[in-house]
């Protein structure tokens, strides 16, 4: 029997894990892919928002050459941090179901099944893109996963979106020799921007080294073109490739099917309390950007990596109660 579970080891499952280990639990994460999967899936030159030292996890110091780090110095960080702090990560190990039995419950994976008095899911979003729902999605030409430019060196490629990740890939393709088209279905760049890279891709789409359809939406795609409705009607393309950066979303199915309740409006939001970050289910809690439902902007590693103090603070809290310890 554990006393905690934890599903998901990217960098948050990683912190709660971490506190979970200073506070003396036996606990295991599971994850499904590689140790931060989501991290490893990135754009390989992807340079990070944040500054280093809102990476950190555990009061760990993450060090860099670089105000502001790059994917793989993230990577090497949060890999020194789980081998030399021993944790327990269970890697390409899938859960497939969580089931209630009462005093406990039970965590069945791909290759295991586990016992365990509290769960604590951490499972991000970055393996559910939003889909756009339209003809020729699923051909090969489309990727909703951008990961680094030299493939599209001298093709026609169109991004969808305007968000940090359609953005660099626009111009990393564009400076490889891609001839880029972005289509935007608002009226501008998003004010999300990284700020030292929005008067970039502005510029670039105002001189019309990229074209750029706004108030636009991408209607169909087929293997040699695609159709866009712009504000002044419906026009078709050649194209090669499209690297559509429409976002993620959580694994709501996953949530609903372990008992989490959600919102009904379009957010999807789960339900949990924000001071101890536990569900409607007795003992499960949230960590992460899993919190957010579908407003995927509202919770980053920065700002949610404190959810592995406010957990365990509540469970330590549960555990001395048990024990017939006065907490206050």
């Amino acid at each position: 029997m554990l006393d905690v579970v934890i599903v998901g080891g990217g960098p948050i499952g990683l912190a709660c894990g971490l506190e979970a280990q200073k506070a003396g639990l036996k606990y295991a994460i599971l994850e499904k892919g590689c140790l931060v999967n989501s991290l490893y899936n990135y754009p390989y030159n992807m340079t990070f928002f944040s500054t280093s030292e809102l990476l950190e996890i555990g009061g760990i110091p993450f060090v860099t050459t670089l105000v502001k780090p790059r994917r793989n110095e993230a990577l090497e960080y949060y890999r020194r941090v789980t081998i030399s702090n021993h944790l327990n990560v269970h890697l390409q190990e899938e859960v497939s179901s969580i089931h209630d039995r009462g005093e406990y419950y039970e965590v069945t994976t791909s290759k295991n099944k586990y016992t365990s008095r509290y769960i604590i899911i951490a499972t991000g979003f970055y393996d559910n893109p939003v889909l756009m729902n339209i003809p020729g999605e699923n051909l090969s030409k489309v990727t909703h996963y951008y990961r680094e430019p030299h493939a599209y060196a001298l093709r026609k490629v169109v991004v969808v979106g305007a968000s940090n990740s359609a953005v660099d890939a626009a111009l990393e393709t564009y400076r490889k020799g891609a001839e880029v088209t972005m289509v935007i279905r608002d009226a501008a760049i998003g004010e999300r921007v990284k700020y030292w890279v929005k008067p970039d891709v502005e510029n670039r789409i105002k001189e019309g080294s990229i074209k750029a359809f706004f108030n636009s939406s991408l209607t169909a795609i087929r293997e040699d073109d695609v159709d866009i409705k712009t504000p002044d009607g419906l026009i078709s393309l050649p194209n090669d490739y499209v690297i559509a950066a429409t976002g993620y979303h959580p694994d709501f199915n996953f949530l609903r099917k372990v008992g989490i309740s959600l919102t009904e409006d379009e957010s999807l939001s789960p339900s949990y309390n924000p001071d101890t970050m536990e569900t409607n289910k007795k003992n499960m809690y949230l960590a992460g950007v899993v919190c957010g439902g579908m407003n995927t902007h509202s919770w980053f590693i920065e700002n949610s990596r404190m959810h592995a103090t406010i957990i365990m603070k509540d469970i330590v809290k549960k555990e001395k109660e048990s024990a017939g310890v006065v907490t206050t």
